[in-house]
């Protein structure tokens, strides 16, 4: 494989290396990735994750074992445990797809080299065009808010949510953001905001449950969101917490935006009660852990319910911004998302 860099995910002579996300942002690990289990669990102890940098990883580690001399019945295999690996991203569905489409190639390896090395392409540049259709809906001096972590450690690029924040803010636009703490891994708090830092964009950290008071105020001018699957009717699936905001964001007549490419939408799936929706152990809910060490706060038996992933419905979404530009809901309620994927 060439080398190729992104925030979270690298290729360097021929040699996997993940950004271990889980020490952010007080730690910047790089750990090598070589084996099927491996990748596997970095994707469900969140290592790695983001639906695009997800399907790009698990990707780019099927070529490296084919690079390895895997045979083409050990990368089936391997591709098949790494879709289970986290059945909400639905980007990882599509990438493996395609890997698999290689793999029936004469030449496997090679041609599973050739897929990863543009499925990491083809997402630095949907990343780009997304944040460009999204910067433009951005007016100067506006107040936005976003959720989860949707920049560049979520993807190879620049983002697809943060990406268009990002945008607007190097454009001059004179943004601030506000960062949801994301309960209860806290992707906003350590994710969100070390980019933020990094990026030098003006920015508040906020409790999830600070977001009425501050739409409430009027001082939230517009929404963006990721996410991990886009249903064809336009309902999607997002970092729990989203329906709370879109519930929000209707009543108080704020624009609400989800932001993610055309590979994050599934024509299969006809609703958002399709969408498969991940359950995380309670541990998560009972108490916190990271690099700053782990407390439980709960009583050690406590019943939990740790849905990762709700589901919002199309109706209450402004804008649906692709990388292909944005569709409105009269465009989703006349079939646009599947024509999109089909074209």
């Amino acid at each position: 494989m060439k080398n190729m860099t992104g925030l979270s995910i690298k290729t360097e002579q021929g040699q996997l290396y993940i950004l271990d996300q889980t020490l952010l942002p007080h730690q910047q690990r790089w750990l090598h990735c070589t084996d099927v289990d491996q990748m596997v669990a970095m994707i469900q102890q969140l290592q790695v994750r983001g639906a695009p940098a997800i399907g790009i990883a698990a990707s780019l580690l099927l070529a490296y074992r084919a690079g390895q001399g895997d045979s083409r019945a050990e990368l089936l295999h391997s591709a098949e445990v790494l879709r289970a690996s986290r059945p909400t991203a639905v980007n990882l569905m599509n990438n493996l797809d395609s890997m698999l489409a290689a793999l029936q190639q004469p030449d496997y390896a090679s041609a599973a080299v050739a897929c990863a090395e543009q499925l990491f392409a083809e997402d630095v540049q949907l990343c780009l065009q997304m944040a460009e259709h999204g910067a433009a809906l951005v007016q100067p001096g506006e107040r936005l808010l976003t959720h989860c972590n949707t920049g560049g450690l979520a993807t190879a690029g620049v983002g697809t949510a943060l990406g268009v924040v990002r945008l607007a803010h190097q454009q001059g636009k004179q943004i601030q953001l506000w960062v949801d703490e994301t309960r209860p891994l806290l992707q906003g708090g350590r994710l969100t905001a070390w980019e933020c830092q990094q990026l030098n964009i003006p920015y508040q950290l906020i409790c999830d449950n600070m977001a009425a008071m501050l739409m409430a105020r009027g001082e939230v001018d517009r929404i963006f969101v990721g996410s991990d699957r886009i249903a064809a009717n336009g309902d999607f699936a997002n970092k729990v917490g989203t329906y709370n905001l879109a519930v929000l964001a209707h009543y108080h007549q704020i624009p609400f935006y989800v932001v993610a490419p055309h590979t994050t939408v599934d024509p299969s799936c006809s609703d958002g009660r399709q969408i498969p929706i991940e359950q995380r152990p309670a541990e998560e809910v009972r108490g916190v852990a990271g690099s700053f060490g782990s407390v439980c706060w709960a009583p050690e038996q406590a019943a939990v319910f740790n849905p990762a992933f709700d589901v919002t419905p199309a109706k209450l979404v402004t804008g649906w911004v692709l990388d292909s530009g944005v569709l409105d809901q009269a465009a989703v309620a006349t079939g646009a998302l599947q024509r999109l994927v089909a074209g």
